[in-house]
């Protein structure tokens, strides 16, 4: 998942912030649960349609969670870090 995040954001920081990989200054993580990956995103500017594309409740950062490294649909989540490294904004960063 990190090759994809590179991939996708070029020039973009990879950090340890919070216990988990961050990328573009904490606007998005990448976390190792119990028996899933989290990948989480800044929701802060994004309307109602985006932030539904994400799990969780937190006001300002939600996730997708993948189960396995085969259920990673690429393609989907390049264009969802595109949407929400153009308009999420990232207060905590």
């Amino acid at each position: 998942m990190q090759k994809i995040f590179r991939e996708t954001l070029p020039g973009s920081k990879e950090e340890m912030r919070w216990g988990a990989i961050t990328f573009s200054s904490g606007k998005f993580y990448i976390a190792a649960m119990k028996n899933c990956v989290h990948i989480g995103f800044a929701i802060t500017g994004l309307n109602k349609d985006e932030i539904a594309l994400f799990e969780g409740t937190g006001k300002t950062m939600r996730h997708i969670k993948i189960p396995t490294i085969d259920s990673i649909e690429k393609s989907h989540l390049v264009k969802i870090i595109r949407m929400v490294d153009q308009k999420a904004i990232c207060k905590i960063c």
